[in-house]
């Protein structure tokens, strides 16, 4: 394990700039505002901010505030950030805690979370009764500074490298884990292959049982076909691409800074809980960070191996660790039945519906899910 900093040569910079600086635009095919996808007219003017107004060495002196380490795990290095929690005399012990994002995503998504888990005296709670965390947010293998598995990328695969990271390489005993999406079944995974290591388990959605015996009741089929009618009629084309053809699309987002900022602004704005304006939320310059972390590194087509390789994942076992769900505000969850959960482990403690944020609940509400972190597990 080694201390790591991430310094971008001024090389790669200048070469963005230039790309971004002779982008060609296509015209709108939709005939309405955002209804074919990323709006051109709004691409234009992110694209020129890209490539004019956004600071990176300021993201990027932000991003190295926080102390981050690689570590060979499994094979291969794990890029993480690790914060110590604060400890009170009189007050809680720090909780170890593994955060886990999705796609497209990165560490980033997490770190507004940090100051507030490990460090609750300092953002206005009260230290002697609020639970403190160690904070570790790893960035999936295969994204940002993470090398990729050399075998199957799956939750499970994953799952097995993050157990490594927290027991082998940071020495504890026994953790917390909570993610959504990719992270969501990264966590569900650790619940369920390492029982004995896991202190709980929080998810941003019902994770599904690997069959449903008995018969879905009616609520859940409800539920199911709400989910199916979302992906195959407005959602996922994206994924169907990067699932069958994974070369074919990273071919051309490596190579057009512009496309890539497309192909991941499409889904900010459609799983983002905005209200309308996404910009609300995700400012141009926290977008443009995540975006420039997947050029930078060159990591957009490794990021799709989770993709490609899901339909070889093994089924996963029913959960017997306390269990949370704390169910996102966006289109995909609506309608979510508890009873879903309840499937998947025999040990569902909490189920919680936040009345805002979506896909990236921590960086759109974080201080909403720092309390629904607070509130699980400091309950255990």
């Amino acid at each position: 394990m080694k201390t790591f900093s991430i310094s971008v040569p001024d090389a790669v910079l200048e070469d963005l700039r230039s790309r971004l600086r002779n982008t060609r635009f296509a015209e709108s095919v939709a005939r309405g505002h955002w209804t074919g996808g990323v709006d051109p007219g709004w691409l234009r003017e992110i694209v020129a901010y890209w490539a004019e107004g956004f600071d990176w060495r300021k993201a990027e002196a932000h991003l190295n505030s926080f102390p981050q380490y690689l570590a060979e795990v499994g094979g291969g290095n794990v890029h993480f950030v690790h914060v110590k929690g604060v400890r009170t005399p009189g007050g809680p012990e720090p909780i170890p805690l593994v955060l886990t994002h999705g796609w497209p995503s990165s560490h980033f998504e997490y770190l507004r979370l940090v100051g507030p888990l490990t460090d609750p005296g300092a953002h206005g709670a009260d230290p002697l009764t609020t639970p403190v965390f160690d904070v570790v947010v790893p960035s999936l293998p295969g994204f940002g500074f993470s090398q990729s598995l050399e075998g199957l990328t799956t939750r499970e695969t994953i799952a097995d490298r993050w157990h490594e990271l927290m027991t082998r390489v940071l020495g504890y005993e026994r953790f917390a884990a909570f993610g959504g999406d990719i992270g969501g079944g990264v966590t569900a995974w650790l619940g369920a292959k390492y029982p004995q290591s896991l202190i709980g388990v929080q998810t941003l959605f019902p994770q599904f049982p690997a069959t449903f015996d008995p018969a879905p009741n009616e609520e859940e089929q409800a539920f199911i076909d709400h989910l199916h009618n979302y992906d195959t009629k407005i959602d996922q084309g994206y994924s169907e691409i990067m699932w069958m053809r994974p070369d074919t699309i990273a071919a051309a987002l490596i190579d057009s800074p512009s496309g890539l900022l497309a192909w991941i602004a499409d889904k900010y704005r459609d799983w983002t809980d905005h209200g309308g304006e996404l910009e609300s939320i995700w400012d141009r310059d926290s977008l443009l960070t995540v975006v420039t972390l997947y050029w930078v590194t060159g990591t957009i087509g490794e990021s799709f191996r989770q993709y490609h390789d899901y339909d070889l994942m093994n089924p996963r076992p029913v959960t017997t660790v306390p269990t949370a769900v704390a169910l996102s505000n966006e289109p995909g969850t609506q309608g979510a039945p508890r009873s879903i959960a309840a499937r998947s482990t025999t040990d569902l403690r909490r189920w919680s519906r936040p009345e805002r944020g979506g896909h990236f609940f921590a960086f759109e509400q974080p201080e909403l899910a720092a309390g629904e972190i607070r509130a699980f597990f400091g309950s255990l």
